[in-house]
C-alpha cells in the first residue's frame, strides 16, 4: 500500500494550512536550525537544505555567466517602470535557469536596493535608484513585480529589499549613527520602502549595518511598528552578513551574543546571515537564548513560519516544483535578454549638455572620430555583477557603427617604467600557465584566491628588458599598473606581486598601489614635480595589504609570512615617464574631426561597498585628458561612465557636449555609441542632483535632509544639473494641464507633443508644491508622478495621473500624524525638477497646523522643528528616542508655536545621564539640572519653575552628556494643588 504524501506536499491545500502542517512536524530543535542563512536539510521529512540570499541587483551575480544589465543607478536613470519590470523578470528567469544546472543558485534574491541616494559621495551610490522616494519606490515595485512573477500564489523568485533603514555611508558603517528626525523618517526613508512593500511583490527586507537614532537597525522597532503593518504577507527579514555578531563585537550594544540574537529575533529578524556557511555558531546562540528564557518557542515558530512561507511560495514543496520550475538552462543569455540589456543601456544614457555637436554624422572623406580616455575601451563590472558573457566598449560600438578605419583611439594611460637600486621592474615571460582561468560561480567571491601560478615580478639591470607599464591614477591616491599583455599587477595570498589580474576587483582590491614620499604618509603626482616634491625617490605601497613593495630573492613582494612589509624595508623607486597620457590624447585628437573623451570610475576603486568617496571632482589624470583633447580639437564631447555624479563645472563651461551613463552592463558601449551616432535619441534623466562643487554638500553623516538642505527637495543653491534633467535630439511641448478631485485622489492630466523632427522618448514629470505660507518647512517641490513615452514627430499623448491627496502631505511633529497642509497647492508638469512647463493650483482643506498642545501633551524631544549640535539616540534598547548634544558638548532644539494655554508654573524633564537643560521662551528662562543617573537608560524626572503662557517658540539647550526624552508642563492650577 502506497503511503499518502503529507498535507504540506498537497498543492491543493491553502498555503497557510500547508505551512501549519510542516511546522507541526518539525521538532523544536529543527525549527531553530532553520533560522540560519544556510538552513540544513531535515532528511526525515524530505525537506532539502535552503539558502537565503542570492545577489541579483542588475543580473544574477556571483554564480557565473549571466546577462548583465546596467547598474541600478543606471536603471534609475531610465525613469521607466515597465522596463524595470521586464528586467526583473529576465533576472528571475535566469536565476531559475541557472539553478537547474547549479543548485547553489538561490531563489530568495537580495534585490533591489532602495536606499535613497541622499549623498553622492556614498560608496554604494551605484546600488540605488534615485534620491527621491517616489521614483525609488515606483522602480523598486516594478522590479520586484518582475522578480516575483504574476501568478497569484507562486513566486518565480522571492525579492528582499535592502537595506533597512537610512543607510548612506560606508565609513564606519557598522558603528555610525544616523540621526533621523521623525519628519525625515516618515517623509523620506520609510516612504521608499513602503510603496514597494504595499505593491505586494516583496518577500522581505534586509536591515542595514548602521545604527539609526542610536539603535542598530537589526533591532529596529520600525520592523514591527512600521514594516509589518504595511502588508498582511509574512515578510522574511534577513540579516546582513555578520551583522548579528556586530551587535556585540563592534557595536557593543549587548553584552552577550545570546542577548543579541534574542533581541534581533524579537525585533523581527527571521534569518541570521553570520559565520558563512556554518549554522552551528548562530544555532548554538539561539539554543542558549531559549535556555535562558530570553526567547520562547513561540518566538522561534513565528520566524520559522515566515521562512517556510517563502519556500512554499517558491514551489519547493510541490511535487512538480510549482509553475515556475525549469529543468534546463536555456533561459540564460537568450536573444530577448540580450536585446533587453541593450534597450536598458540605451534608455539609461543622459545627455547633460549639447550645443549642436551631437548626434555625430558618419565621418566623410578623411574625417576621423577619436575615442580617447581611460574607459574608452572598457566594459566594467562591479561587485554585484554576474560574469559577463558579452561585453562592449564605446570604442567597439563606434567602430561597429562608423567602421574601424574611421575611429582612432588613445587610452591616455601614462607609460612608465619603475626603477629601483637594483634596476627596473620586469614581468617575467609566462607560458601556458598564463592562460586566463575560467571564471566560475562563487557563493562568496571575497574568498576567491589570487593567482599564484605565475612568476612574481623581478628586477633586471638591463633597461632594455624593463617592463613598460600603463599607469592610471584613479585619484585619491590609488594607482593601477598594467603590463603590456593587459594583466594588472596584483597581490595573492603569498604576498608576491604578479601581473595576474584581468581587472581590478575583489572584496579587498589587490590591484591598487599608492606612491608615498620617503618618510611621508602619502604621495602625489609621479616624478614630474607637480605633486609631492619628494625628489628622486618614492615608496610604493600596496593599498590592499598596506605593505610596501620590496625586492626579495624570490621576487617582488609586499608581504611576508602574512605580515605587510614595513616602510623601513621598502624599496625606493623612481617613476620614469616614457609618455604622458595627455600627450597621446593630444596627438590623436589633433588628427580627428571630433573627439569623444570617455572618463569615469572603476567600480572597484574609490567609491564602492566599504569605501566612500572624498570628493565630487573628476580624478586629475582624467581632467588632464579632456583638457588636452579640447586644446587639440574644440569639437570634443565628454562621456562620463560612472557609478555616481561628478562636479564637472569647467567641462560644462568649455565643452560643447556632455553625456553620462552608469556602467551599462554587457551592452553599455553599443548603447552609448548608438546614442552618440543618433540611432537613438537619448532620454535618460538624472535620478539625483549633480552638485557644482564639494562645498554644496553637507557632511556624509548628516541625514537631516531638511535641516542641511539636501537633495532637490530642499537644496537652495544652483545645481550643476538638477534632478530629472536630461536632453534629447527632439523637442517637446506641454499643454492643457488639468486636475479634478475624485474623493481622496487627484486626477491630473496634461498633453505632451513631439514638436521635433525625430521619434524620441520624453520623460514627463509631475511635481507637487505645498502652500508657500505653510508654517513648517516643506519641500520646494516633490515628485508625485512620472511617465516615459515614445512619440513620433508631431504626435501627442494625453497623460493621466492619479495622485492620492495624502501624497501631498507631511509628518506633523506637533501632533504626531500624517497631514496635508491646508491652502493652495500647485501641481506642476515639466521636463525636470527645475524645468517646469505648466502649473495648476489646487485648493485643499487639509488639517490646520495648530500650535503644539504642550500643556496637555508635553513635548517629545525628537519632535523639534530645527536643531543645532544634537543627535537622536535610543531611549531604551527596544523602543523610544531621546536627544543629546554631540560629543557631550552643547546643543539646541527649537520648538515652534508651543501653546502654553493660560499659563504654566513648572516644567519637568525626563532625562538620563548628567547635565543641564535650559529652556527659553521669549523673556522667560529656566535651567533644570539633571544629576548623574545610573546609566544612559536610567531616566529620572527633574523639575523647575517655568512661568509662561500663550503661544510661544521654545528653545531648549542641552549641556553636557544629558539625554533628553521628554518635557512636561504643569499648569498654574496644578502647581497650586501640589504645593
Amino acid at each position: 500500500m502506497t503511503e499518502s504524501p503529507p498535507p504540506f506536499r498537497d498543492p491543493g491545500l491553502p498555503l497557510d494550512k500547508r505551512v501549519d502542517d510542516l511546522l507541526s512536524r518539525l521538532t523544536a530543535d529543527e525549527r531553530v536550525t532553520l533560522l540560519h542563512q544556510y538552513a540544513p536539510a531535515v532528511d526525515r521529512l524530505g525537506v532539502a537544505a535552503f539558502r537565503t540570499g542570492q545577489e541579483a541587483l542588475h543580473g544574477v551575480a556571483w554564480m557565473g555567466r549571466a546577462t548583465v544589465f546596467p547598474q541600478a543607478v543606471g536603471l534609475g536613470a531610465t525613469w521607466n517602470d515597465d522596463l524595470l519590470r521586464r528586467v526583473g523578470e529576465a533576472v528571475a528567469v535566469e536565476a531559475r535557469a541557472m539553478r537547474s544546472r547549479d543548485p547553489r543558485v538561490g531563489l530568495n534574491v537580495w534585490a533591489p536596493t532602495v536606499n535613497l541616494l541622499r549623498h553622492p559621495l556614498w560608496g554604494r551610490n551605484e546600488e540605488g535608484y534615485a534620491e527621491d522616494p517616489h521614483l525609488t519606490s515606483a522602480l523598486a515595485a516594478a522590479f520586484t513585480r518582475g522578480l516575483r512573477g504574476d501568478h497569484p500564489t507562486y513566486w518565480r523568485t522571492a525579492p528582499v529589499l535592502k537595506h533597512w533603514l537610512a543607510h548612506n555611508n560606508e565609513t564606519l558603517r557598522d558603528t555610525s549613527n544616523a540621526s533621523v528626525r521623525p519628519r525625515v523618517l516618515h517623509e523620506y526613508d520609510l516612504r521608499a520602502f513602503r510603496t514597494a512593500v504595499e505593491a505586494g511583490a516583496v518577500a522581505g527586507v534586509m536591515p542595514a549595518y548602521n545604527l539609526v537614532n542610536g539603535r542598530p537597525n537589526h533591532v529596529s522597532p520600525h520592523l514591527r511598528g512600521e514594516l509589518r503593518r504595511w502588508t498582511d504577507e509574512e515578510l522574511l527579514v534577513c540579516s546582513d552578513a555578520g551583522a548579528p555578531s556586530n551587535l556585540v563585537d563592534s557595536q557593543h550594544y549587548f553584552d552577550t551574543h545570546e542577548e543579541a540574537v534574542a533581541a534581533a529575533l524579537l525585533a523581527g529578524v527571521d534569518s541570521f546571515t553570520d559565520h558563512g556557511t556554518d549554522p552551528g555558531i548562530i544555532v548554538g546562540r539561539l539554543r542558549r537564548a531559549l535556555a535562558r528564557t530570553l526567547l520562547t518557542g513561540a518566538d522561534v515558530e513565528t520566524a520559522v513560519r515566515r521562512h517556510l512561507t517563502v519556500r512554499f511560495r517558491l514551489g519547493e514543496f510541490d511535487p512538480d516544483g510549482g509553475p515556475y520550475e525549469v529543468t534546463d538552462a536555456r533561459g540564460v543569455d537568450t536573444a530577448a535578454h540580450r536585446e533587453l540589456a541593450r534597450e536598458a543601456a540605451e534608455q539609461a544614457v543622459v545627455l547633460l549638455k549639447n550645443d549642436g555637436l551631437l548626434p555625430l554624422a558618419s565621418p566623410a572623406g578623411d574625417a576621423r572620430v577619436a575615442v580617447v580616455g581611460i574607459l574608452a575601451d572598457e566594459c566594467k563590472a562591479d561587485w554585484y555583477s554576474g560574469t559577463l558573457i558579452r561585453r562592449s566598449s564605446l570604442l567597439d560600438g563606434l567602430r561597429e557603427r562608423f567602421g574601424a578605419d574611421r575611429v582612432t583611439f588613445a587610452e591616455g594611460a601614462d607609460r612608465v617604467r619603475l626603477k629601483c637600486a637594483g634596476g627596473w621592474l620586469r614581468v617575467p615571460a609566462s607560458g601556458a600557465a598564463a592562460l586566463a582561468r575560467a571564471a566560475g560561480g562563487a557563493l562568496d567571491p571575497a574568498l576567491v584566491p589570487g593567482r599564484t601560478d605565475l612568476s612574481p615580478l623581478a628586477v633586471t639591470g638591463d633597461g632594455a628588458q624593463a617592463t613598460e607599464f600603463a599607469l592610471v591614477d584613479w585619484g585619491e591616491g590609488a594607482w593601477t599598473l598594467r603590463a603590456p599583455d593587459g594583466r594588472y599587477l596584483s597581490v595573492a595570498g603569498d604576498g608576491f606581486v604578479r601581473a595576474s589580474a584581468d581587472q581590478p576587483g575583489g572584496w579587498v582590491v589587490q590591484e591598487t598601489f599608492e606612491l608615498v614620499g620617503q618618510g611621508e604618509g602619502s604621495g602625489g603626482e609621479h616624478g614630474d614635480g607637480r605633486g609631492d616634491g619628494h625628489g628622486d625617490g618614492h615608496l610604493l605601497r600596496h593599498i590592499g595589504t598596506g605593505g610596501y613593495v620590496s625586492v626579495a630573492a624570490g621576487g617582488v613582494k609586499v608581504a611576508e609570512d602574512g605580515e605587510p612589509v614595513p616602510a623601513g624595508r621598502a624599496e625606493v623607486f623612481t617613476v620614469e615617464v616614457l609618455e604622458r597620457g595627455e600627450e597621446a590624447v593630444r596627438r590623436v585628437a589633433a588628427a580627428a574631426h571630433t573627439v569623444i573623451v570617455v572618463a569615469g570610475n572603476d567600480p572597484h576603486i574609490n567609491g564602492r561597498e566599504t569605501q566612500d568617496r572624498t570628493t565630487l571632482a573628476l580624478p586629475p589624470h582624467q581632467e588632464r585628458l579632456w583638457r588636452a583633447a579640447r586644446a587639440a580639437q574644440p569639437r570634443t564631447a565628454l562621456a562620463l561612465v560612472s557609478a555616481y555624479p561628478y562636479a564637472v563645472a569647467d567641462a560644462h563651461a568649455e565643452l560643447p557636449a556632455l553625456l553620462w551613463t552608469a556602467h551599462g552592463g554587457q551592452a553599455g558601449g553599443t548603447a552609448l555609441a548608438r546614442v552618440i551616432a543618433g540611432d537613438v535619441s537619448p532620454a535618460g534623466r538624472l535620478p539625483q542632483t549633480w552638485y557644482a562643487a564639494d562645498t554644496d554638500l553637507p557632511g556624509l553623516f548628516d541625514y537631516d535632509i531638511i535641516g542641511s538642505r539636501q537633495t532637490y527637495l530642499y537644496f537652495d543653491g544652483t545645481p550643476l544639473y538638477p534632478f530629472g534633467h536630461g536632453l534629447g535630439y527632439s523637442s517637446f511641448a506641454y499643454g492643457d494641464l488639468a486636475t479634478e478631485r475624485d474623493g481622496d485622489t487627484l486626477d491630473v492630466a496634461f498633453t505632451v507633443t513631439n514638436t521635433g523632427s525625430r521619434t524620441a522618448d520624453e520623460v514627463a514629470q509631475l511635481y507637487a508644491r505645498s502652500p508657500r505660507r505653510a508654517v513648517v518647512e516643506l519641500p520646494h517641490r516633490r515628485l508625485v508622478g512620472h511617465r516615459r513615452v515614445t512619440l513620433a514627430p508631431g504626435a501627442r499623448q494625453r497623460l493621466v495621473f492619479r495622485v492620492p491627496v495624502t501624497d501631498l502631505g507631511f509628518w506633523d511633529v506637533r501632533h504626531d500624524r500624517w497631514t496635508v497642509a491646508p491652502g493652495t497647492h500647485e501641481l506642476q508638469a515639466g521636463a525636470s525638477s527645475r524645468d517646469i512647463r505648466l502649473s495648476v493650483p489646487v485648493d485643499l482643506e487639509g488639517h490646520a497646523i495648530d500650535a503644539r498642545p504642550v500643556q496637555g501633551a508635553g513635548l517629545a524631544a525628537v519632535g523639534y522643528d530645527t536643531q543645532r549640535g544634537t543627535e537622536i539616540v535610543d531611549r531604551s534598547r527596544t523602543s523610544g528616542d531621546a536627544v543629546r548634544a554631540l560629543d557631550g558638548g552643547a546643543g539646541e532644539l527649537h520648538f515652534h508655536a508651543c501653546d502654553f494655554g493660560e499659563g504654566t508654573a513648572a516644567v519637568t524633564v525626563e532625562a538620563a545621564g548628567e547635565g543641564a537643560v535650559d529652556l527659553i521662551a521669549g523673556s522667560t528662562a529656566t535651567t533644570v539640572t539633571v544629576p548623574r543617573t545610573g546609566g544612559v537608560y536610567d531616566y529620572t524626572s527633574c523639575a523647575s519653575g517655568f512661568a509662561v503662557s500663550g503661544v510661544r517658540d521654545l528653545r531648549v539647550r542641552l549641556r553636557g552628556p544629558v539625554r533628553l526624552a521628554r518635557l512636561t508642563f504643569t499648569g498654574t492650577a496644578e502647581r497650586g494643588d501640589t504645593a
